[in-house]
Parts: structure tokens; sequence; C-alpha cells
């Protein structure tokens, strides 16, 4: 099934070139001269790069069927990341190496979005903000207060190391921003 130009809705999946992407955003031009066109910006399933694309108008692409589904996060063995489906207890395995950098952000147990495109696994939907457990960080200085400025490292339960303000100690919960990996409050 093919879809053109002007059936784009925001959110969408089409296929470029082989390469699935998602419609963040899209605008119709109609210059005085010359023939319309669409300016988009698409996000790439595979790795979450965006870029800006124009499109002829009335152009086709095939249209690309994805949907989310409510997974448990269970192990990651060193080459596949498994899960559970949360309705049918069905389990997947998805190549670590493709969804190594959401998995910083995800601890054992926990609840995830899994995008599937055309019926198969290929990402996971991480959500705006995630609650995790500082693991190991160096104590603060005693004057280290939260409007004194300056940060640190720390290493959160899942792995990742991010910088955090003075006063964060070892055993905090934080909420971080998963897609740029910065501190967003204690939790």
């Amino acid at each position: 099934m093919a879809i053109s130009t002007n059936q784009f809705k925001n959110g969408n999946h089409i296929e470029v070139e082989g390469t699935v992407f998602k419609i963040l955003e899209f605008q119709h031009v109609k210059p005085g001269k010359g023939g319309a066109f669409v300016r988009t910006k698409l996000r790439r399933a595979s790795d979450g790069a965006v870029i800006d694309r124009t499109f002829r108008a009335g152009e086709k692409f095939r249209a690309v069927h994805a949907e989310t589904r409510k997974m448990q996060f269970l192990y990651a063995d060193g080459s596949e990341a498994h899960f559970m489906d949360s309705e049918t207890y069905e389990q997947i395995a998805i190549p670590e190496s493709a969804v190594a950098e959401a998995l910083r952000w995800i601890p054992p147990s926990s609840e995830v979005e899994i995008l599937y495109i055309d019926g198969q696994p290929a990402d996971i939907q991480l959500p705006g903000s995630v609650e995790l457990e500082v693991a190991q960080t160096d104590p603060g200085l005693r004057g280290d207060t939260a409007s004194g400025g300056g940060s640190k490292p720390a290493t959160l339960e899942t792995g990742a190391t991010i910088q955090v303000p003075l006063f964060v100690e070892v055993g905090d919960r934080l909420r971080v921003d998963p897609r740029s990996g910065e501190y967003i409050s204690r939790a």
C-alpha cells in the first residue's frame, strides 16, 4: 500500500529508499513559481537520527505498519536483550546492538514499549524521564549546596554515567532524561 505526500500525518511511518522513518513534522509549500513540494522532518527508526528531507508534491512511499506493545525487560545477555509481552507472556529477543543506547536507561523488570515495524520488533520507545538509583558517586564536600553550582559524575544502577549536582549521594533516586542523558531532579 502506498502513501502520498498529501496523506502525511505526524507520527506516520514511511519507507524512503529502503529505510523506515517516522514523520515528526511536515509542511506543504506552494511557491508562486514552480511545483509544490513537502518539507519534512523525519526520524530514522533504526538509530533515532533526525533528518530534514524535501519531497515533490504527490510523491508516493510505501506505508509502514507500526505499533507499540507493552513489554517487560527481562535481561540482556551480551548479545541479545530479552523481553516478555505483559499480556501473552510471549518472550522475544532483540539484538543488543540495535537497542544498546536505550538499555542504558532501563533496569531489569521494568515496563517498556517496544516499537514493532511491519510485525518485527525494531526499537524501544523511551519515556520523557526515567527514575534510577545512584549506585556510585564521590561524596559531596562540606559547603556543597543546591545553589552552589558544579557537578560530579555518578554511575546509575543500569551502569550509565551522568553528571549530577554535588549534593547527590549514593542511594538517591534521580529523574533523568533518557534522550539527552541529563539529570532532571531528585525523585
